[in-house]
């Protein structure tokens, strides 16, 4: 599978959950190395947890030097405090990540690929931005 198909995948995932996640946006996260799915997992009901940890959680840690596919930018920080998924993907040692959007929200957007270019991981955001741009129409804050 290429790039696209992996981004479908997630985008599917995240399709399931739409309307259910609260105040949080639905999150599709796939992945992904030498072809092989290692997690993959959408945003709970309820908005938590999120996508990208809980395929973290899932593929352990084969997910070192993978490909993660994400919807929609990985959170840069918090309300709880917790780790933010920017972050998860940092400290998983994760290779690349690529984003089908940019996180809507004046108070996040652009820190999560942020943090992650920071930490030298390759992150290529807008890939299939526009089949994933109905997932987050409602999607402000």
């Amino acid at each position: 599978m290429d790039d696209a198909a992996w981004m479908r995948r997630a985008i599917g995932l995240a399709r399931r959950n739409v309307g259910l996640t609260g105040d949080n946006p639905s999150v599709g996260c796939v992945i992904v190395k030498d072809g092989a799915v290692l997690g993959e997992a959408v945003t709970a009901p309820g908005g938590r947890p999120h996508a990208e940890e809980q395929a973290l959680a899932i593929a352990g840690a084969a997910a070192r030097d993978a490909t993660a596919y994400v919807t929609l930018e990985p959170c840069g920080e918090r309300s709880s405090g917790a780790p933010s998924c920017s972050e998860l993907l940092v400290a998983a040692g994760v290779a690349r990540v690529a984003v089908a959007s940019a996180d809507a929200s004046p108070l996040a957007s652009g820190r999560g690929v942020l943090r992650l270019r920071e930490a030298g991981i390759r992150t290529d955001l807008g890939l299939l931005a526009g089949e994933a741009a109905a997932l987050y129409v409602g999607y402000r804050t």
